[in-house]
């Protein structure tokens, strides 16, 4: 036996005694000579044809700060109309087909900004134009139509039903390679105040994401679409396993909106909202660990009408539970307006449901440095 062998095997037996030591008992590896070795290429042989690599031509705006200086375009005679200049730009990115009959095709925001025009080659090397239905820079969504003849779409699952630890895999397009895929695990779920979009309520992933990736997919084992890839955290420029995903069931209310007004009509009830923190949970005498607090609601909003108080504790939106002020924001914001959104909240100890008229809100959003997308 070598070294390098004697070695390994040395620190294998170590494991495995510390495992019984620890009360387990140790598995044999299995022979799989002769049998079926577990993979997920049956799975993905169905879903990848649904995924697509998007390449994109735009125009835009370079600001010459020069050119901004009233005394430099006096002196030489600069027109105000020629202010800027502009440039011709390529990106590259992914999208997932999600309607086969309809021909759409989600996307991120960033992916197709400033477009001129976009072009979809989906796995069977077909070239498709594709028109640009709408995009929401505040969740990072973009819904694409392409011609829907002999189209493949993932099914939509459901990313509330996700939890951490549950297997995921990533499908892209990364780095312009062709069509990659990586898999990994739900790292975390509900993250916001990342600084990337005006909308966050992202699931976390180790499943590689890079450039490229953007737009793409996050399915779960049994081939779903959980999550439409959207950024990573890059201090240093590149991939360090902290990737973040749309979950698909607020990218689908995004895209429902899109199809159907071509942009997305921000709802707002009239309060003013905070987390529940074991300070405040103190303070009003609860035993909740979750919630979001109204801190104050404005006088003659829908919430007003609707009997809603400064001090109540919203626990659930349409039967939703509510853990924090950023998913209750989520879940108005991106609820159609006119709709009622009904609000289970604790007011001193007693649960009731109240109904609220959702208004129409503008909101605007920021990206923080070190996030790449």
């Amino acid at each position: 036996m070598t070294m390098k062998r004697f070695l390994t095997a040395l620190v294998l037996a170590g494991g495995l005694a510390g495992f019984a030591s620890a009360g387990f008992t140790a598995s044999p590896i299995p022979e799989f000579t002769g049998g079926t070795v577990p993979s997920l290429a049956p799975m993905l042989s169905s879903v990848t044809p649904g995924v697509v690599n998007i390449a994109v031509k735009g125009r835009e705006r370079v600001r010459n700060p020069l050119l901004q200086d009233p005394f430099f375009r006096k002196f030489f005679n600069i027109p105000q109309n020629q202010q800027n200049n502009y440039e011709e730009t390529q990106a590259t990115g992914s999208g997932v087909i999600v309607d086969a009959a309809q021909g759409y095709v989600l996307t991120n925001a960033h992916v197709v900004a400033n477009e001129t025009s976009i072009a979809v080659t989906l796995k069977d090397n077909r070239k498709l134009a594709a028109k640009l239905v709408g995009r929401d820079a505040e969740t990072d969504v973009a819904v694409l139509k392409i011609d829907p003849s002999k189209l493949v779409a993932v099914p939509l699952g459901d990313s509330d039903k996700l939890q951490v630890g549950d297997f995921v895999v990533a499908i892209g397009n990364p780095f312009g390679l062709g069509q990659t895929v990586t898999s990994g695990i739900v790292s975390a779920l509900g993250r916001s105040g990342l600084g990337i979009e005006g909308y966050e309520d992202f699931i976390q992933t180790d499943a590689s994401i890079n450039p490229g990736n953007s737009g793409g997919a996050l399915v779960d084992l049994r081939g779903n679409l959980v999550g439409i890839n959207t950024a990573i955290l890059a201090p240093g420029g590149g991939n360090i396993g902290i990737g973040f995903a749309v979950p698909i069931n607020m990218a689908r209310r995004v895209m429902d909106q899109l199809i159907r007004y071509g942009e997305v009509k921000r709802g707002r009830i009239g309060v003013a909202i905070q987390d529940l923190t074991p300070d405040l949970a103190q303070a009003m005498n609860t035993t909740r660990a979750n919630g979001a607090v109204i801190a104050k609601v404005e006088p003659g909003s829908s919430a007003d009408h609707a009997g809603l108080k400064t001090g109540d504790l919203v626990i659930a939106a349409n039967g939703v539970a509510v853990h924090s002020g950023t998913q209750l924001r989520n879940a108005i914001g991106l609820t159609r307006i006119g709709d009622d959104v009904t609000l289970t909240i604790d007011r001193g100890g007693s649960e009731r449901s109240i109904g609220v008229r959702v208004e129409l809100a503008q909101q605007a959003s920021a990206k923080r440095p070190g996030v790449e997308r």
